[in-house]
Formats: C-alpha cells, structure tokens, sequence
C-alpha cells in the first residue's frame, strides 16, 4: 500500500499501545490511485442473534442454525404484518411499523424493497408501492420489457441493480458502461449521468423504442439518482432483520432477554426494551439467586429473569462462586445455606448487601424481609454481617473436620437471629433496589398514576429533546422528580432545573425568575408532579423551544380526576362469557370518579352502533383493566374522547 499512497499511523481504541497504518487520501480519492476501499460495518444485532441462540440452547436444548431458517415462514410474516418489530433490526422505528401493517409483507422481497424505501427521498414512493402491492392500484411498465426486472417491485424502480440491467436490455449497455451509470447514480455524480443519457436514447432508439418513452424513463431515472440504493445491500439488511423477527416470534421470552443482555448497560434501552416486554405480556423478574445466571436468561414458566452481573457491587467472581455452587449442589433452602455454601471471601459482605437489597434472596429469605438483612440486634450488630461471619466460620470448621486426622465432624454452629426492622417506604424500597439494579423493577413509584401518565399527557418525557413537532401546543406531562439543581443566573434571577422521570425515560424542566419562585416547591426530589404548560419559541433563538410551565399539580392530588370519561368499543360478535364477567367484576370492585360509556358495535354492518353511559356507575381506571381490554379480541377502548 505504501508503494501507491502515502500512510501515516493513528491511535488504535482497541488497543491503546499500538499504532496502526492510515492513508492520507480521502476515502472518495483512494480508489483511483488503484486500490480497493471496503467499509466494515459493526452491528451488535450480531451480538443480540448469537445470544439469543445460546440462551434458547440453555432454556430448551436447541441447537437454532440462525443462517439455515425457512424464508417462508407464517409466523415470522405475521410478525411483519402486525407491526411487531420493536428491537428488530432496521424495522423497528414507528414510521416503518405504520407502513408493515399497510403493506401487509408476505415475501422477502417485500421487506428488501421497504429496507431500500424507507429513506428520505424514496419514502414518497411507500403508498404508491403498499397500493400496488394490495391491488388497489394497477401495475404498469413503461414498456413490456421492463416487465422482467420491475415485476418484483410492483412496476416501481427501487434498486441500483434494476437500472444497470434495463440499461443492458433496452439500451444495449455493456456490463461496464452499466456500473459506471450506477457508480453515478449512487454517488451522485452529475457528469458521468449526463454523459450517458445520448448513449442510453441512441441504444434504445436502435434497438427499436419510442425514443419519447426512453426520455421519460431516462428523467425517472435522474429523479431516481437522488436516492438511489443497491439492492444488495438492502438484501443483506433485511436477512439480517428477518433472523432478528423469526427470532421474535418463535423465542419471544429467549429473544427479548438477549437484547437486554447486549443492551444491559444503556438505562434508556433497558427501559425501552422492557416496556416492550410488557406489551408482549413477558413477565420480567428482578435477580435471584437459584434461577439468574450471568446474563439475563428465561426460565421454565418463560418469564425473563436479570442477570446476576447486572447488580451493581456484585463482582464476576462473586457471581461464578454462586452459579458453579448451585450447579454443583442443587438450588439453594435459604440465606443460611447459602452462607454456608458459597465462597464468603468471593461474594464479601458488600456482594451479599448487593444480593439482599436488590431482591436476589427474596425467594428463599423464610419471611426475612430486605429491611432485616441491614438492621441491627440488641448489640448494635447488623445482621449481614452475623451472616457472613456464620458462614465463614461454618465453611471452615467443615473444612477442618474434612482434613481431620481423626475423621471428626464439623462443629455445630448456631445461626444467627434475625433481628427486628422498621418497614421501609414503598419509595425507600424501589429507591434502593434502583440503585443496585439501575432501574425501577419489581414496582414503579408511578404505576398508581399509569393511566394518567400514559393516556392523558401528551407529552412524554423521553420527547422533551423534540419539542419543536409540538409548537404552539398545550401540553401536560408528568414523572416522579429524581434530581433539582438551583440556582442564580448572571443577572441575579433565581432558576432551578428538575431532572423529571416517567414510565419513557428522563428529561429536565428548567424554570427562571418567577416561575421558579412561584412552582419550584412542587419540584422536590422523590414527588410525583403533573404538569401543565405550553411550546414556544426562545426570546432571541429563532427555532429553539422550550416549555414554558403554566401550572404544577402534585399527582396525589390530582388522582384519577383527569380521567373524566372511557369509552368501551364492543364487538358483538366476538364478545365472549370471559369478557363480560371481567367487565361486571371490575366495575363492582374499582368504584372512582372515571364516566364509563359503551358502544356496542355490530360486525357484519359496523353502521349499527347501541351507545350506552352508565349514569350511576362510576369507576376507577387502572394499568390492569386497560391491560385486560387489550388482551380480549372484542374490546378495545379511548379514554376523555
């Protein structure tokens, strides 16, 4: 390489005690000096397949050859169809789940063409393609040759391979002169695609076309240069989504837990990743200390559990000592067998805190609540650390007793009391257990307010950075406050900015002058705020906005009063014994302030509606009853409309 370009060397991440060779040439530059460039792409997607694989090898004992799986596949289609795609690969975002439901994809080739249209640019072209491809609009071709090569895309050129062949076909382009049209097209080189338009309507002309029909595909074609994909590449995309979607479908428990594996150390992914969990009804369980291995894994009821290395303060090797202990000598009775089989001086007394704290020995603590495992005796002794000195001094006295010249068995030893402890807040326990397993897991401080948050703001938090969609807009949004700093700006006006966190993620609202003066009480760390505000733009940055904050409610106060009404949408005809006894027993024993209407609706002449308001009953709306409507296959709901 050095004998035709100049080369210097540059840092290595991967290695930070080694150089490595560079060219000096940009990367458009290199290939005339003669040498090839190739790009390299790393996908964790990867990562997330080839865990998914071993966690179902673990789980099941099957092999999964994730490059030998059927392209045919019912299961992986419906899938598509349904808009399923959170977490698989290039098909996840909610623009292109809107466009699978439309397109109901029934062959590879549907999802290639989707991957090389969902573009900026070639995405006008989606409905004309969903229409096509749904007989709703007729397929035609420029000309019945174009026929052979257009066929698979419904008469619409998506692909950089489609105009090298036409070209071949209709103009009578050598194989060379069609890759430089597509080096042109894709590259965007405006000299190169000028320079073949004559040769392009000559060839067609000679060959025996409407030289006025070769003008109009030729002018599609310079349209087509501003987005023009090879389809390769969107063929080796879409391979590498349908494995991530036939993962999905047939594994969804296995699938789910390896992308919270790869993902384990981005809080924002793992709290995406297990709202999705919960729309797919995936139960995710917090650590334990019989059923978690290193990794999030799936046990036998197909309920995802964390992994051990995802609590915080808990070391790898503390981790091995417990999974080859369990392994070897089958789960684990209690907490005190545990400490008096488990390496102490592997897991220490801050692993077994970790382990405690984090719920890991929920499951086998006998009634000792997490609030004991800190509290302290009559004689100021915590009670962890009684267990790890119980533990130590029982795994050596059998020690000794097993190297006894004499054969002697171990000494018994008395277990320690377990003393009394205050309970802790509901807030205290979720705080702690958030601290060790980085988020709120076995209960959200919030998922009294769900229905509120969800389904009555309109602004999410994990939306603030985006906030120009929404100008001019009143909003609502709500959290739980988890971090204020405050402060005095430049010119002596007091301000304060609220890190806020909803069931989304986290954003900050920032308050100046007045408005800080006159709210900043409601923002506290640990309260649960509702507030209400409006999207303008910033004083002196055009096309910058903020939130300007209107009025705070303290969501304790405010309950389930904003939901004024919720309308019930009933199928007939689907309506099972089930549904109706879910609806009578919820509303008996959820009495609150929430209007119920129903509207019944005929399936076979959706015109024949019956809408009923129920003006005695009143009820309260929880996470629980919207989740039952979801799962029946005859109700479905809005909720203030």
């Amino acid at each position: 390489i050095s004998d035709d370009v100049p080369v210097s060397t540059a840092d290595d991440p991967d290695f930070p005690d080694r150089k490595t060779p560079v060219t000096q040439y940009d990367g458009h530059v290199i290939e005339n000096t003669g040498l090839i460039k190739m790009d390299f792409l790393g996908l964790k997607t990867l990562s997330q397949l080839k865990e998914a694989c071993r966690i179902v090898k673990e789980a099941h004992g099957t092999d999964i050859d994730i490059d030998n799986i059927p392209l045919d596949d019912e299961q992986t289609y419906r899938l598509y169809q349904e808009g399923r795609t959170v977490g698989t690969f290039q098909f996840e975002s909610a623009g292109m789940r809107k466009y699978l439901k439309e397109l109901h994809p029934t062959v590879f080739e549907d999802l290639i063409a989707m991957s090389a249209l969902y573009r900026p640019g070639p995405m006008k072209y989606i409905p004309q393609f969903i229409r096509r491809k749904n007989g709703q609009e007729p397929i035609t071709y420029d000309l019945p040759a174009c026929e052979e090569y257009l066929r698979d895309t419904y008469g619409i050129t998506v692909y950089q391979e489609q105009v090298m062949l036409l070209s071949r076909k209709l103009a009578g382009f050598t194989r060379g002169e069609s890759d430089a049209l597509r080096k042109g097209m894709g590259k965007k080189i405006e000299s190169i695609i000028r320079e073949m338009k004559p040769k392009f309507i000559e060839g067609g002309t000679r060959n025996g076309y409407d030289p006025k029909i070769l003008e109009k595909i030729w002018g599609d074609w310079e349209k087509f240069a501003e987005y023009a994909f090879n389809k390769s590449h969107a063929a080796c995309y879409s391979w590498v989504s349908y494995q991530t979607a036939y993962m999905k479908a047939h594994y969804p428990a296995e699938f789910m837990a390896a992308l919270l594996t790869v993902g384990k150390d981005d809080v924002k992914e793992v709290t995406k990743l297990l709202g999705e969990c919960h729309a797919m009804r995936l139960e995710v369980l917090g650590p334990d200390v019989n059923e978690s291995h290193h990794d999030f894994g799936v046990n036998d009821r197909q309920q995802i559990r964390y992994g051990l290395t995802a609590v915080k303060g808990l070391s790898y090797a503390a981790v091995q000592a417990i999974v080859d202990e369990r392994d070897k000598n089958g789960p684990f009775k209690d907490v005190f067998d545990f400490a008096e089989r488990v390496n102490m001086s592997a897991v220490k007394r801050s692993g077994l805190e970790c382990l405690a704290l984090s719920g890991a020995f929920d499951n086998i603590a006998r009634g000792i609540r997490r609030e004991q495992f800190v509290g302290e005796n009559a004689k100021g002794e915590v009670f962890l650390d009684l267990l790890v000195r119980y533990g130590t001094q029982y795994q050596q006295a059998q020690a000794e007793a097993q190297f006894s010249l004499f054969g002697m068995d171990a000494v018994e030893l008395n277990r320690p009391t377990v003393p009394e402890a205050g309970d802790w807040s509901v807030l205290e326990r979720l705080n702690r257990e958030r601290s060790l397993v980085g988020i709120y897991l076995s209960a959200h401080p919030l998922d009294e307010y769900y229905v509120a948050l969800q389904h009555v703001c309109n602004l999410k938090m994990e939306q603030m950075e985006y906030l120009s969609a929404l100008a001019g807009q009143t909003v609502r949004l709500g959290g739980i406050v988890t971090a204020v700093r405050a402060g005095t700006t430049k010119n002596g006006k007091p301000f304060g900015v609220a890190t806020v966190e909803d069931f989304s993620g986290t954003g900050e609202i920032a308050l100046f002058g007045e408005s800080w003066v006159k709210w900043g009480a409601y923002l506290s760390v640990d309260r649960s705020v509702l507030v209400t505000g409006n999207i303008a733009e910033r004083k002196f940055q055009p096309g910058v906005y903020e939130l300007r904050v209107t009025h705070i409610d303290w969501l304790a106060d405010v309950g389930d009063k904003v939901i004024e009404r919720i309308t019930l949408f009933v199928n007939t005809d689907a309506l099972t014994t089930d549904d109706v006894e879910m609806l009578t027993s919820y509303t008996e024993e959820h009495p609150g302030q929430t209007e119920l209407k129903a509207i019944l609706i005929d399936a076979t002449n959706p015109h024949n509606q019956l809408r009923m308001t129920s003006r005695s009953q009143r009820i309260k709306v929880t996470r629980q009853f919207l989740d039952d409507i979801e799962a029946s296959d005859a109700l479905s709901y809005s909720i203030n409309n």
